[in-house]
This record gives C-alpha cells, structure tokens and sequence, in this order.
C-alpha cells in the first residue's frame, strides 16, 4: 500500500501472551467502505456478519485463516498399543473470534458454498487474565482438505506461506 508507518506491538488480547502486531493509518474512503461491508471499530466481541460477494467469499476466509485461524496437523499414536501401525496422520483447520455472531456466519457461509458442516466449539476462559470465551469453527480432515483445496485454489493466491506449506502436504495428494 506505500504506507512508511510504524508496525506496534501490544500483548493485550485477553488470550495470548505473545505479541500482536499492527499498523493504523488513515484513508476515509477505505474506512467509509468497510463500514458498508460491516466493520467498524472496536469490532471483536460484536461483529457478525459481513457483506461478502460469493464470488469473494474463499479469497476472505483465506485471509480469515492468515489472520485468525490454523491450519495444523499431527502423528496420532493414540491406538498403538493395540497394534503398532494404527498410525494416523491427523489435519485440522480452525477460524476463531470472540464473537459467537462471526463464528456461526462463517460455519453458515461455508457450508451454504461447499457443503461442509463443520463443529461450533465455545473455548471459556480459564485463566485469570482471559476475559471473554472465544469460538471456533472446526474441520477434520476429510473437510479441511476439501475447504483447503477450494481457499488455495491457485498457486499465486495471496497467503502466508507457513500456513499454505501445510495446507500442500493434504491438498496436492488428494
């Protein structure tokens, strides 16, 4: 965007006890669209759904996933006791909020485009410096290769590489 400003770091999310990152500028028209689409400030525990074309939908959700969500996977070794080679390779894909209102819209959106249901989970807090819950929307393997395979839909979309190197290991086998 050209913009010379200054990246900040705050650690005042409630949740993390990393660092976040930002950038603020201003730009009116910018701020005067995205009100239109339903953003505004101050947004985290009250944002609901968003005027996204369909057509923009996977492209959204991928920067959704960059931003707030995960893409990962492990070794399940969990049954080898009964026989060593009940070895599963398990992936995941999850989107968080604060807001439960996001969260559903975001479950409701995905499954209306692509058929995929995933599972509304409410993570509480339980820590004494958390102070709201925060929700995912959660998709085994079978639905996050599918939903991985329609976000990373060309190989020069604009993503994190950390998060899309995962997503190729299911994606470019299936």
């Amino acid at each position: 965007m050209g913009l010379s400003n200054l990246i900040s770091t705050t650690y005042n999310n409630g949740w993390s006890q990393k660092p976040s990152y930002s950038i603020q500028f201003g730009d009116i028209q910018l701020y005067n669209w995205l009100l239109t689409i339903g953003l505004f400030s101050a947004k985290t525990y009250t944002i609901g759904e968003l005027k996204i074309p369909d057509k923009y939908f996977r492209d959204f959700l991928r920067g959704h996933i960059d931003g707030d969500g995960s893409i990962w996977t492990y070794q399940d070794k969990w049954n080898t006791f009964k026989n060593p080679n009940y070895i599963y390779t398990r992936l995941w894909t999850r989107f968080i909020s604060a807001s439960q209102k996001h969260i559903e819209w975001i479950q409701k959106r995905i499954r209306e485009l692509q058929d995929i249901k995933g599972h509304l989970w409410e993570r509480k807090p339980w820590r004494e410096y958390q102070t709201s819950s925060i929700w995912e929307v959660k998709f085994a393997k079978k639905d996050s290769i599918k939903l991985l395979s329609w976000l990373y839909y060309s190989p020069d979309v604009p993503c994190l590489k950390r998060k899309r190197v995962v997503a190729e290991k299911f994606i470019n086998t299936a």
